[in-house]
């Protein structure tokens, strides 16, 4: 959550010539309503069920880059199916950074009505689900350019 997945998405897909898709945007296009609505109205388990079902269908196809909401790695089963069909890529910023980013935003519905220590257990307790991803960039930085070119580097010495 709060971590640049969307901004550093889009810059990567750019330079990559790959389409973009937020995970979290073909959700609220499934459901006709935005996320914090989803989670209101659904409920969240009603929301995880859409996204690893959404998520499945955008690994088919052709190659893209994929913003994920920051719970759908948390999924035990996503993150195998992740894992299983393509690179994935850890974004981490430190706590601090993310909550600053997190006060800024209304739109982020676990996070609207948790306390800083309460959304500081939520970042350790997914740090651990994180950990599984097959690459892991220190996102302190604030400029997402310097991000996307240090994924670049990672990316170009893997092999096809």
């Amino acid at each position: 959550m709060a971590a640049g997945k969307s901004a550093i998405g889009r810059l990567l897909a750019e330079r990559m010539d790959l389409p973009f898709v937020d995970s979290d945007t073909e959700i609220e296009r499934a459901f006709g309503m935005s996320v914090a609505e989803i989670f209101r109205t659904r409920g969240e388990a009603e929301f995880r069920e859409a996204e690893m079902r959404i998520i499945a269908g955008l690994l088919d196809g052709n190659p893209k880059v994929i913003a994920l909401g920051g719970g759908a790695f948390a999924d035990a089963g996503t993150r195998e199916t992740l894992v299983e069909s393509t690179r994935t890529i850890w974004l981490d910023p430190g706590f601090d950074q993310i909550l600053s980013r997190i006060t800024r935003s209304a739109t982020r519905p676990l996070a609207s009505a948790r306390s800083d220590q309460e959304l500081r257990q939520l970042w350790q307790e997914r740090r651990a689900c994180y950990a599984h991803a097959q690459f892991r960039i220190d996102s302190f930085d604030d400029d997402p350019r310097r991000t996307v070119n240090e994924i670049i580097g990672i990316l170009g010495a893997e092999p096809g």
